[in-house]
């Protein structure tokens, strides 16, 4: 069964017949035709597995976790696929991360979005752990869901992963978040992450080492 979901889940992704001046790749996702610009000098401009996990996730559960009219926030969006599916979906979505990846970001969501979509998405940085109240205060800045495909692996910033997600996080806010496990570190993390949150697996993929967790913040 996995492998079967895993073959239907990578199906989704298609290639151009002929070279491109850009690189680029394809997604079928949400009854849309998604092509997505990548850059190969950083870990943020590339499609990792997780996020078509999650991508697949949102669609296959549009019933169960209907995104119309919520407001979606990703964290770490890279090329912003996730983000774009859940727009495609009727999201209104704020498409975070670093400020060097931003322009690709922006390129990429608004070239797959434009009078696509319910809502615009915005594109907007965010460093984690840093000025999170100035650029997300707690009293105006309200997330139905969170959403984070792959955010953690073999970095030194995990301490403000945590204070991140912690802040962004309501007590009704639902996280939906797909990893890969490589290291320790991941597994650490997890630990962790349940000292804030009630978390639950609600999908694996063993053959892609690949878990698809929702989680929301424990009674305080």
């Amino acid at each position: 069964e996995d492998e079967e979901i895993v073959a239907e889940i990578m199906g989704r992704r298609f290639f151009p017949d002929v070279i491109a001046y850009k690189a680029w790749e394809g997604f079928h996702f949400a009854g849309h035709e998604i092509r997505i610009t990548e850059a190969t000098d950083c870990y943020g401009a590339v499609v990792w597995p997780s996020a078509l996990v999650l991508c697949y996730f949102l669609e296959t559960n549009s019933k169960q976790c209907n995104l119309v009219d919520k407001n979606v926030i990703e964290i770490g969006a890279g090329t912003g696929l996730v983000s774009i599916v859940a727009s495609l979906l009727g999201a209104f979505v704020t498409a975070t991360d670093l400020p060097e990846l931003l322009g690709n970001l922006q390129h990429n969501v608004l070239q797959n979005t434009k009078q696509k979509c319910k809502h615009q998405p915005c594109v907007k940085e965010l460093s984690w752990g840093i000025d999170l109240e100035k650029n997300f205060p707690r009293s105006s800045c309200h997330f139905d869901y969170i959403m984070a495909a792959d955010v953690v692996y073999h970095h030194p910033f995990l301490d403000e992963l945590l204070l991140t997600f912690d802040h962004l996080c309501k007590d009704d806010t639902v996280i939906l978040w797909a990893m890969k496990f490589r290291l320790e570190n991941e597994n650490k993390f997890v630990d962790r992450f349940q000292t804030l949150f009630d978390l639950e697996m609600i999908s694996n993929f063993p053959s892609l080492n690949i878990a698809l967790y929702k989680a929301m913040r424990k009674a305080r």
